[in-house]
């Protein structure tokens, strides 16, 4: 529009001169056309406010310029059309089309005057041509107006949701460090209760055996210790610490809570079966993080004397099983508890599983003892959320 506006400005005063040459108006015309020019190059520096009141000055001024050069010189009228884009964007609509229609009145009456008769084209046509240009360019405003607003509702819903996975992978992030130290510090320390208090049951009847009490609940201190530590530093189980891979480290958690049951009669086996594939780390650190949930279940509610842990290795999967020889339950189903289970440790069992894509399967009843299935997939594994990943 800008480069329009020059094109017929110039087009117009040559026109003037070449029709019009060494008349005593020529002079003014010139002046004006110049002013005219001079005026419209300000127009961006006066700023780009719809209702700033210079914007308001330079416009009326440019007005009045073109209708003083359109008065002197007809041939300046079609100078209009740029004009009524630059009053389209500079006022409210109804201001706006009021404008377009005093310039497209001034652009008729000079077209009739250049013609020298009555011409019904000349009439109708600037008319008609000022109705399509405003209605384009009132169009084209609401269409810009109306992506605005949906970038903006796109930017706001972007942010909520942003907001919300943050908020999501919090509560995610809580519920996980919830499970770790279920599994680890509060077994640990329901333990060294269990053992302390019987070593004061014991101390003056039989103090070799309270000696043993305490001397288990120093080791089982030491092992809480350094899961703690662990879990400050990167949330890896101690038991994988050393690099053995999940069978030795549910191995070694099977001759642990053996030993530091001895006195209650509780021994726990392990077994493995199948190629063991690398895994990993979180798969690992999820299979041992279950089986300590479910012999710390064993310990507190079985009343169980044995306890067995089986680690399968298949194609397509890895399956740990849990079994005990205790009073054994009514099986809670995934929304809710069954009878007799209390507690986090088997909704975060299947939390943990769940995370992995895996399932969890439990088969007991009372007086038959339970059998705690663990699945999961080898591939492919549902990917983290970034807290869980760190």
């Amino acid at each position: 529009m800008h480069t329009a506006f020059f094109l017929l400005l110039g087009s117009s005063l040559a026109r003037f001169l070449m029709r019009h040459p060494g008349e005593p108006r020529t002079p003014w015309i010139i002046a004006l056309a110049v002013s005219l020019a001079l005026l419209y190059v300000l127009g961006p520096t006066v700023g780009a406010r719809p209702t700033a009141p210079r914007r308001l000055i330079w416009l009326s001024l440019v007005v009045a310029v073109w209708v003083v050069i359109v008065i002197l010189a007809p041939s300046f009228a079609w100078c209009a059309v740029p004009l009524f884009y630059t009053g389209l964007r500079t006022l409210p609509p109804r201001a706006a089309l009021f404008l377009v229609a005093v310039l497209t009145a001034f652009v008729v009456v000079a077209q009739l005057q250049l013609a020298g008769a009555f011409d019904p084209i000349l009439l109708f046509a600037p008319p008609a041509w000022a109705a399509v240009a405003a209605a384009v360019f009132l169009y084209m405003q609401r269409q810009a107006a109306r992506q605005r607003e949906l970038i903006d509702d796109l930017i706001r819903t972007r942010r909520e949701l942003a907001a919300t996975e943050r908020r999501e992978g919090t509560l995610a992030e809580r519920q996980r460090l919830s499970m770790e130290i279920h599994d680890t510090l509060a077994q640990g320390l329901s333990s060294q209760q269990m053992l302390l208090q019987a070593a004061d049951r014991v101390w003056d009847t039989d103090p070799a055996k309270a000696r043993t009490h305490v001397r288990t609940a120093e080791s089982i201190t030491e092992h809480g210790l350094a899961e703690a530590r662990r879990f400050v530093q990167d949330l890896a189980p101690a038991d994988l610490a050393d690099g053995g891979g999940v069978a030795q480290a549910l191995r070694a958690l099977a001759e642990r809570e053996s030993e530091r049951e001895s006195g209650a009669g509780l021994t726990v086996r392990f077994h493995a079966e199948g190629t063991p594939p690398p895994l990993p780390d979180r798969v690992s650190s999820a299979l041992l993080r279950i089986a300590q949930g479910a012999l710390a279940n064993v310990r507190e509610h079985a009343d169980a004397t044995t306890a067995a842990l089986t680690l399968t290795f298949l194609d397509d999967q890895v399956v740990l099983d849990v079994a005990d020889d205790g009073r054994g339950f009514t099986p809670p189903t995934a929304a809710g508890t069954g009878t007799g289970v209390r507690g986090h440790g088997l909704p975060a069992i299947r939390a943990r599983a769940r995370q992995l894509g895996g399932t969890l399967t439990i088969e007991s009843a009372p007086g038959e003892g339970a059998v705690l299935s663990v699945s999961i997939p080898l591939t492919p594994l549902i990917p983290l959320t970034p807290l869980e990943a760190q």
